[in-house]
């Protein structure tokens, strides 16, 4: 009984700071955001003790507004394009560093230097190589005669997104290499020679043992990657700030501009709730996915 007593007093000591950690710096902002979206708390009100309930006006007021709508297709359209891209580029690199040749480690590494660089420096990067007058994109295209007129990559409403989309994909397509490439490297290597002898090619082999054995960490890289993508706000604030013109608003940066250039702190909150709620679905997806490959 002693020694019972004993584990679990050493058990809570690891539990307690953590959950302490949980409830104090995730529990509480996120109790918080989803008070004040049901109250009508602005600059005129944000001192006031008694802030009047809202109820579901703050959601109703901001699902009606027109920004509201396009930030809502834009953070579709930049989540699926920018996965779609991050994971068939990262596939492409995992297949062809999975060859085993020389120097492939060290060329492996390297790809990874992009995604270890901070997203906000990333951001500023390429923001200064999309640059209509100065920028290193613009400077090669007319140098090689693709173009006779530099382009207006970040001020242009049909081309902002997909430059925004092109500096995610920097970004994330060595993650995903890296989450493939360990997929890959788990496969053991008898298997494709028993096929091989039994008269299977490459692709038969790649569609019909690759792609099925490497399916739960396919699952893992294009939630992950709808989870991180769906989210994005600094990249977009540094380099658009959701223009021109909404262009490249999406959720995020339209709850940041409610809340601190708007201070209608109510809306903004219910903004980002509406965020939180999407993805909360996707991880409960995901989650009854995993546990489903895991009981067969």
């Amino acid at each position: 009984m002693e020694l019972n007593k004993r584990n679990l007093l050493i058990s809570l000591a690891y539990v307690v700071p953590a959950l302490i950690f949980m409830l104090v710096l995730i529990g509480y902002p996120l109790f918080y955001n989803i008070k004040i979206s049901f109250q009508h708390l602005d600059l005129t009100t944000l001192n006031d003790p008694n802030i009047a309930f809202a109820g579901l006006d703050n959601y109703r007021k901001v699902i009606n507004l027109d920004s509201f709508q396009i930030a809502f297709k834009n953070t579709f359209f930049f989540t699926f394009w920018s996965i779609f891209l991050q994971f068939t580029i990262g596939f492409a690199l995992a297949l062809f560093f999975n060859m085993k040749f020389r120097l492939a480690g060290i060329l492996r590494g390297l790809t990874l230097v992009s995604y270890l660089v901070p997203i906000v420096i990333t951001s500023l990067l390429f923001k200064f190589m999309f640059n209509q007058s100065v920028g290193i994109i613009n400077y090669a295209l007319l140098s090689i005669g693709i173009v006779d007129q530099p382009i207006e990559w970040l001020t242009h409403t049909g081309l902002a997104m997909w430059s925004v989309i092109i500096t995610n994909v920097w970004v994330g397509a060595p993650f995903n290499m890296m989450l493939l490439s360990t997929g890959l490297s788990s496969i053991p290597d008898d298997i494709y020679e028993a096929a091989s002898i039994d008269g299977a090619n490459r692709f038969k082999q790649f569609i019909y043992m690759t792609l099925p054995m490497l399916r739960p960490v396919i699952m893992v890289v294009i939630m992950m990657g709808f989870i991180f993508t769906f989210k994005v706000f600094d990249l977009i604030f540094v380099m658009t700030a959701g223009g021109p013109v909404n262009a490249t608003e999406v959720l995020s940066t339209l709850a940041y501009k409610l809340s601190f250039d708007q201070f209608n702190f109510s809306q903004g909150a219910a903004a980002s709730n509406i965020l939180f709620v999407i993805l909360f679905i996707v991880s409960l997806i995901y989650l009854r996915m995993v546990r489903s490959d895991e009981v067969m």
